[in-house]
């Protein structure tokens, strides 16, 4: 009854804080003046900040406002959502800088270049994140006080912050997932708050924090896949800042968080004395905080390690990146341990620690201007005395996966050359006209050795991320680093990236034929099945006759025959040249059906064999993983154009199965099906055909429901052995001691199996976060497609003992069910949108399960 009526009090409180006569007076300064020309938010949304969650439209149009009205304020459009919503940029400052803000932003980033030194009468360049998960709301919503405080406020105070600095301000990051927090936040609030954190409410919290495709944006930095963080990381690199801070919520029972965090987990690319200048800035929180008696943590919890989040991110590039974090109020209010939580209270907290920023930044000014150039002074001079000088990459038949990879360093400010001479490093070729050379002596120098180093060795095993990252590894590149024998003469031109684009294939009499091993070539696929052209793919080598003469085609190549289709050959030919100018795909025209070699004739039912349209459902929620799930949408759906059926995984009944070819689960916390579920998908394998893919948890549990294979035991877990004694503030490391949070595995690839085509060697690099292993299938020696090899370890972290469970044991399962197929992975061959490489299984097990076949003989 005291703890209902402890709530009842506090609820008083904080509602009239939040929802005050005068709200704006909730946010502003005490003893500062503010231009009551200046519209405060309540005067256009009909209710003050912290009442509830603003919606993206309201906040656009009102931040947008103050920029027109303002003289502090410039805003742009940086970028747009998936769904169309626009990014908005302000850049923050006094009248007077605005009016040279380029040549600021050009001395600023010519202060970094080689020999050059600090003007100290230049502004500091501060940038303000907010909002890139959508369920944080105060993450959000603090960019509105902040720039309605930055427009009204008055006095010397303020007016010297603009004078000496340039506030960037990107607002918001993550719109449309957002607008689905708003939207469930408005569905189910009413006029009364309800504290009870089982209000339905307060949930939606994993599916609301991400993008349209359900992307945490906060793991893109690095990554690039996603527009959102393409946007805000061009403008980012503009500026190159100073300080960047990151504004989040965290679970309810959190209170206040900020960097410089957990100070044993600290990439080892990052100077020390990052930490030194941020715990600088810290002191300004501090020092708000403690006058309002608020609880908070900064070295608890949260690391500076994975370089693709936005507060480590910018340390790898020379800033100072600063995480904040706040108990989440989840919509409005909420009960917790430690009190009631308010998202009005929480917004102003983001708030005023918005100012102690950039307060904190101008107090240390100089040290940081002068930490910044030192930090890009100090990686020429590591990269003159690095023993290797360059790396070299390539990817053998699909240049365009080779220009994805050089648009993603480009994104990162780093400089690709072409190569200008072949080479040959550790064994491997590099052509000059289709290898690329990144030279280490750039100002980028930290940020190189971070995408290609392979690291496995770690002073600590705790991870809040993934550890292993090797960018090209995940693109499946042939690379390699050149030493000490490099020289100019090896650079090409700069180069950037575009569209790759072939010409148009000369009209053919007979057919025309596509490649497999190029990037786009799932999506040129189904151009063709959708249009209703029959195909016929290549099952085996074939040396095939073509207006160019004889060219060898792998296993997975696509004929397009003239006879027995339904199109003439004039609206044939203009798609395969579609094809070929938007795909990016080589097309061949076949001169004859005749191959050369001792090859299969392209007329051979067995060498070349029919594959349909396929219909795709994916499996979403109930236990499934919402991040692998929209990454198998964003797969098909943004990339390959492949349209999608999504299913919750616990509404199956009443599906017409008869209109699917493929059944896709991902992995999650609980993979099962219903009962009902799994007898009416296995009908429809065994009798209509039909493929299950499954990757992760969900394939353990197919290998279960399907095959009556139990699923792996931890040998640990399931002796018999009594426990060893430890120490009860060891358990931290201790737990995470065999967890494998996220790192790379090689695998040994059966390039002759349907889900191999289209890869060049044997070598795939695989991305593992589990620690569950596959069976191999007792009646099938062909049925593994992939292997871990006896020393799978590529980059990141996994204990010894996890790697003696794994290695020799299945990656990838294909084995027939009846008339159908099952296809099982380990991993997740779509991880973030990034795994170029090892995703081409997943479109191969998409179109070619039609053509595994089943093993006749007595094995």
């Amino acid at each position: 009854m005291a703890r209902l009526t402890a709530l009842a009090g506090a609820l008083a409180v904080l509602t009239s804080a939040g929802a005050q006569a005068e709200p704006i007076e909730f946010f502003q300064l005490e003893a500062t003046p503010y231009d009551e020309s200046i519209p405060a938010p309540e005067d256009r949304f009909g209710f003050g900040v912290g009442d509830r969650p603003v919606r993206h439209d309201q906040m656009v149009a009102y931040l947008t406002e103050l920029a027109e009205i303002s003289d502090r304020i410039t805003v742009e459009t940086i970028g747009y959502s998936h769904e169309g919503r626009p990014i908005l940029f302000f850049t923050v400052t006094s009248p007077e800088n605005h009016e040279r803000i380029d040549e600021i932003r050009e001395a600023h980033l010519a202060s970094l270049e080689p020999g050059a030194e600090n003007d100290p009468d230049a502004p500091a360049v501060v940038w303000l994140n907010y909002g890139v998960h959508g369920a944080e709301s105060a993450g959000m919503d603090a960019a509105i006080p902040t720039l309605y405080h930055y427009a009204a406020a008055e006095g010397l105070e303020v007016e010297a912050d603009l004078r000496e600095s340039v506030i960037l301000i990107t607002a918001i990051f993550n719109p449309d997932g957002h607008s689905r927090r708003i939207n469930h936040v408005e569905t189910f609030g009413g006029d009364v708050a309800v504290t009870d954190p089982d209000h339905e409410q307060h949930n939606l919290w994993t599916t609301a924090r991400t993008n349209h495709y359900w992307f945490d944006l906060n793991r893109q930095w690095l990554l690039q896949t996603q527009p959102e963080s393409q946007a805000w990381l061009t403008q980012w690199h503009r500026w190159k800042p100073m300080v960047s801070a990151d504004f989040h919520e965290m679970g309810t029972e959190g209170t206040f968080y900020f960097h410089p965090g957990e100070p044993r987990r600290l990439n080892p690319l990052i100077p020390e004395r990052a930490r030194e200048l941020t715990q600088g800035i810290a002191q300004h929180h501090i020092s708000f905080l403690d006058s309002e008696a608020r609880l908070y943590t900064s070295e608890e919890g949260f690391d500076n390690f994975y370089v693709g989040k936005g507060s480590t991110y910018p340390q790898v590039n020379g800033s100072l990146g600063i995480l904040f974090e706040i108990g989440a109020a989840r919509g409005g209010l909420i009960e917790s341990d430690h009190g009631l939580v308010s998202h009005g209270d929480n917004v102003r907290t983001h708030f005023r620690t918005s100012l102690t920023t950039v307060s904190g930044a101008l107090a240390q000014h100089r040290e940081i201007a002068e930490y910044q150039r030192q930090f890009f002074a100090d990686a020429m001079d590591a990269a003159r005395s690095d023993s290797d000088r360059a790396f070299v990459f390539s990817a053998e038949g699909d240049p365009m996966r080779a220009d994805l990879f050089v648009d993603l360093l480009e994104r990162h400010d780093i400089r690709v050359n072409a190569l200008a001479r072949d080479v040959t490093v550790d064994g491997t070729d590099y052509r000059a006209g289709e290898a690329f050379v990144v030279e280490l002596a750039q100002p980028q120098y930290s940020m190189i050795r971070s995408l290609f180093d392979r690291v496995t060795e770690f002073e600590e095993n705790v991870f809040y991320d993934v550890s292993g990252w090797t960018l090209p590894l995940a693109y499946d590149l042939e690379y390699g680093a050149l030493g000490r024998s490099f020289n100019a003469n090896l650079l090409g031109d700069a180069v950037e990236p575009g569209h790759v684009e072939q010409p148009a294939p000369p009209a053919s009499t007979y057919g025309y034929v596509l490649r497999w091993s190029d990037y786009y070539a799932p999506r040129a696929l189904y151009r063709l099945l959708d249009a209703d052209i029959r195909v016929r793919v290549a099952t085996e080598p074939a040396t095939i006759s073509t207006s160019e003469g004889d060219v060898e085609f792998a296993p997975g190549s696509v004929f397009v025959p003239l006879v027995g289709q339904d199109s003439d050959r004039e609206a044939i030919h203009a798609l395969v040249s579609e094809i070929a100018a938007e795909d990016g795909v080589p097309v061949y025209s076949v001169a004859s059906g005749s191959t050369a070699g001792g090859t299969p004739d392209i007329g051979d039912r067995s060498g070349f064999r029919a594959v349909e349209r396929p219909e795709v459902l994916v499996l979403f929620e109930d236990g499934l993983a919402s991040y692998d799930a929209g990454e198998v949408w964003h797969q098909l759906d943004h990339r390959m154009n492949i349209p999608v059926t999504l299913r919750r995984k616990d509404q199956l009944s009443g599906l017409d199965w008869s209109r699917y070819t493929h059944l896709v689960i991902v992995g999650g916390r609980n993979t099962g099906l219903a009962e009902g579920a799994r007898e009416r998908i296995e009908q429809w394998v065994r009798e209509d055909g039909g493929t299950i893919i499954a990757t992760r948890q969900a394939a353990e549990m197919v290998e279960t429901a399907f095959f009556d294979i139990e699923a792996s035991e931890d040998e640990e877990d399931a002796s018999d052995e009594p426990l060893e004694r430890r120490d009860y503030a060891d358990m931290s490391i201790d737990d995470a001691e065999h967890v494998i949070g996220g790192a790379i595995f090689a695998g040994d690839l059966d390039t002759s199996h349907p889900i191999g085509f289209g890869y060049s060697d044997r070598f795939v690099p695989l991305h593992r976060n589990t620690t569950l292993t596959l069976t191999r299938p007792e009646d099938d020696p062909f049925g593994v497609v992939v292997q871990y090899p006896d020393e799978p370890l590529l980059s990141g972290y996994a204990s010894d003992r996890r790697l003696e469970e794994i290695s020799g044991t299945p990656a990838v399962v294909a084995r027939r069910l009846g008339s159908g197929s099952v296809i099982l992975f380990a991993d997740n061959p779509n991880f973030r949108a990034t795994f170029r490489g090892a995703e081409k299984m997943f479109l191969n097990a998409i179109f070619f399960s039609s053509l595994i076949d089943r093993p006749r003989g007595d094995y």
